[in-house]
């Protein structure tokens, strides 16, 4: 049998700043189904916040992000955030990560939605995220921890308490593999892929999510998902982010004929938090009227987004003049719940990034602050399971057995559509229940206790997507208002009295229950019928 001291899932910035801390005291390996450069960290067009400058402070920071969240983050969270991002920044210049300046040789600090400051470093523009894991390949090439690229991680190995030691593999050849660990990482990244208008890297389909829920964690906050005001649209397709610094930079968004439809939404007009801009344009899409970035007051246009022009010539769109765009899904608020240092409620399961749900995005997140939750939050991970003394892994362990396939399977393509029609920017009830009845007409029971290890590679994208779509559809019919990326055109408006604090966490015991009552309930109507 294979062993790591810790084994990490993914290869996004979470990921390598976790992988990075835990080889200073453990022996470490890292699993990435694709490559390392194959995640959304790497796409990121967008920068990372962090109060550098004279007028700005971590108190206004930490209020922006409060502010956008709708109050619903965890504050402690959020104060850990902001106070560890400038030692954070310091510490990766120093370690040579190199940040635009301007031409007097200063750190250029832009603007993005629903920040009050100029708080974002960038590298190249548009292309932060590129640069940024670059950055931390190379050290990673220079450091202990085993990169094994290619290896798909299809489940977690549970023991008979209930621990998490280890994980299964298919290897690039497709060959079975378990690898034990004390301690197992999830830093898997969100589920826009399964999205049909996402600016999601496609390996971003939900695994980590699927499997921690398998394994018995709690996954909290499936309902608030932010979707990107600005993808480009061309096709009836989206293809790819338009940064939001690029209005920060002054372009508007505007109809066919140049009217400003941000102009009396919000204060901020353009620059209104992420889940208002986005409302708004499907609103304007859903009556058949198309919206565009007016980028023609940006000098200079490709050397500034160089990454976005690319992407307009790619798809004969001229940067000259308006840029059509589409929201989609763009980042999960909610995620695998855990602590400040990556712990989940499963012994030896740890998750961080966009997989994990610190709380720290409320129900909305901050332009800006994936990047440096990350950073902040995988350096914390990495460095706790650094110092944990050696875990004496239990010597049995649960098999779980599974078919080669499961019949009667939708296609992924159907499993996103239905998703985004039913629940995407704008949900309701009515919607919401036709997806889960949709999701419930299959054997989700059967397919909680599937080990997928030996499924096509088609289907254990299905399986795994079907259980991540029902607890996002459970979830957003649970919460009967409106706040931050959830947003339900049947209640509207944000209800602070019922659900501020509270929190909707499914677990597979959760799932399971609910998924028996209803199935009861539906025998007790055919039998009244009869």
């Amino acid at each position: 049998m294979n062993f790591s001291e810790v084994i990490v899932v993914g290869s996004g910035i979470a990921a390598l700043q976790t992988a990075l801390e835990a080889a200073k005291g453990k022996n470490v390996m890292i699993f990435t189904k694709s490559g390392l450069r194959t995640s959304n960290s790497y796409l990121a067009q967008g920068g990372i916040a962090v109060a550098m400058s004279p007028s700005d402070s971590i108190i206004k920071h930490e209020q922006d992000t409060l502010l956008a969240g709708r109050n619903y983050n965890n504050a402690e969270a959020v104060m850990k955030l902001v106070q560890e991002a400038p030692s954070a920044m310091n510490s990766l210049m120093i370690a040579g990560m190199e940040f635009d300046r301007d031409q007097f040789g200063n750190v250029s600090l832009g603007m993005e939605g629903a920040h009050s400051e100029r708080r974002i470093l960038h590298s190249h523009g548009d292309a932060t995220g590129k640069f940024l894991i670059e950055h931390y390949l190379f050290q990673i090439q220079h450091s202990p921890v085993k990169v094994m690229e290619g290896f798909e991680v299809t489940g977690l190995i549970m023991s008979e308490n209930n621990s998490c030691i280890g994980v299964k593999t298919v290897s690039p050849e497709g060959r079975i593999e378990s690898y034990l660990a004390e301690h197992v990482v999830l830093s898997t990244g969100g589920c826009g892929a399964l999205y049909r208008f996402t600016s999601n890297s496609p390996a971003a389909t939900g695994e980590g999510l699927a499997m921690a829920l398998k394994a018995g964690a709690r996954i909290k906050d499936m309902e608030f998902i932010q979707f990107h005001p600005t993808l480009l649209y061309t096709h009836g397709k989206t293809n790819g982010l338009v940064s939001e610094a690029v209005r920060g930079e002054g372009a508007k968004l505007v109809t066919e004929t140049g009217n400003k439809i941000m102009d009396g939404i919000h204060p901020l007009k353009d620059l209104a938090p992420r889940h208002i801009v986005a409302q708004t344009i499907f609103s304007y899409l859903r009556r058949g009227e198309m919206v565009y970035l007016d980028i023609s007051m940006i000098p200079n246009f490709p050397a500034r987004f160089p990454s976005v022009a690319s992407l307009c010539e790619e798809n004969g769109i001229d940067i000259n003049g308006k840029i059509p765009i589409a929201p989609g899904n763009h980042f999960l608020m909610g995620g695998i719940e855990t602590d400040d240092v990556g712990r989940t409620s499963v012994q030896g399961l740890y998750a961080v990034g966009e997989a994990a749900c610190t709380g720290v995005h409320g129900a909305n997140r901050l332009a800006s602050n994936s990047l440096l939750e990350g950073i902040v939050f995988g350096q914390s991970t990495g460095r706790f399971i650094a110092r944990q003394p050696v875990r004496e892994l239990p010597k049995h362990s649960i098999e779980v057995t599974g078919q080669k396939y499961v019949h009667q399977l939708p296609s992924l393509t159907k499993l996103s559509d239905k998703l985004m029609e039913y629940a995407g920017i704008v949900r309701n009830e009515t919607g919401l229940r036709t997806l889960l009845n949709w999701l419930e007409s299959f054997d989700l029971l059967g397919l909680l206790k599937q080990d997928v290890s030996s499924f096509p590679i088609e289907q254990r994208l299905v399986v795994n997507g079907m259980l991540v779509a029902w607890m996002i559809a459970e979830s957003a019919l649970c919460r009967t208002e409106s706040r931050g990326g959830h947003f339900r055109s049947d209640f509207p408006m944000e209800n602070d009295k019922s659900w501020l604090h509270q929190s909707i966490v499914i677990d597979k015991n959760v799932m399971k229950n609910r998924l028996k009552g209803r199935a009861f309930d539906e025998q007790v109507k055919a039998k009244a019928t009869t």
